[in-house]
């Protein structure tokens, strides 16, 4: 399902019109955005939590030359969904 469905799926659930429904996933998406580039996690109890994670500098080859190269150690964007969540989709 990408944003224009959910969107859609919102909609008919919600009764509400598309427009509203849009900005509300939007709003969403930039908090929880702004939230993890601020270093914060943000938890949804029963639906699960996104956070940050550091991932450590490592060794990596590339693919096309087959050279080893030094890959950067970064902040990556994680989610580990809820307990009620992972039951629902067993």
């Amino acid at each position: 399902m990408n944003k224009a469905k959910l969107v859609e799926n919102m909609a008919k659930l919600t009764k509400l019109p598309r427009a509203t429904c849009k900005a509300a996933v939007e709003a969403f998406m930039d908090v929880v955005s702004k939230s993890l580039r601020n270093g914060k996690s943000v938890s949804l109890t029963d639906f699960g939590t996104f956070g940050v994670m550091q991932r450590q500098a490592r060794w990596g080859v590339n693919p096309a030359t087959g050279d080893r190269m030094k890959i950067r150690a970064k902040k990556v964007p994680k989610w580990r969904p809820g307990k009620a969540l992972r039951e629902m989709v067993e």
